[in-house]
């Protein structure tokens, strides 16, 4: 949905980085960083409605199998860029508002 942050399980996880312009935070419950980069998400969708923004909350149970076993994550929240199912960009850490506004607008399409 235009202008939120969707959530991202195994069901809607090829769909939604096949679209044109994507961003998928993955983090997790107990994780600080994760909890406060929330509203950053939430912001840079509402700005940016053109963009599909997403979280993977890979602690629910069986919700993120499938994401699991195609990614190694080192550190939550990570965050990635993709644009028609291709990776354009890997973020470690919590990112800042600014910050992810100008990554999305250098390597995502028609931002």
């Amino acid at each position: 949905m235009a202008g939120t942050v969707e959530d991202v399980t195994d069901d809607n996880y090829k769909a939604f980085k096949d679209a044109q312009a994507t961003v998928v935070a993955y983090g997790i419950a107990a994780c600080e960083p994760c909890a406060a980069y929330d509203p950053v998400l939430a912001e840079v969708a509402r700005k940016l409605p053109s963009v599909r923004i997403g979280k993977a909350k890979m602690h629910v149970p069986g919700r993120c199998r499938e994401i699991k076993k195609q990614h190694q994550f080192a550190t939550y929240p990570t965050t990635h860029l993709y644009s028609r199912g291709n990776l354009l960009l890997t973020r470690e850490g919590k990112v800042e508002e600014d910050e992810l506004m100008t990554l999305i607008k250098d390597y995502l399409p028609t931002v």
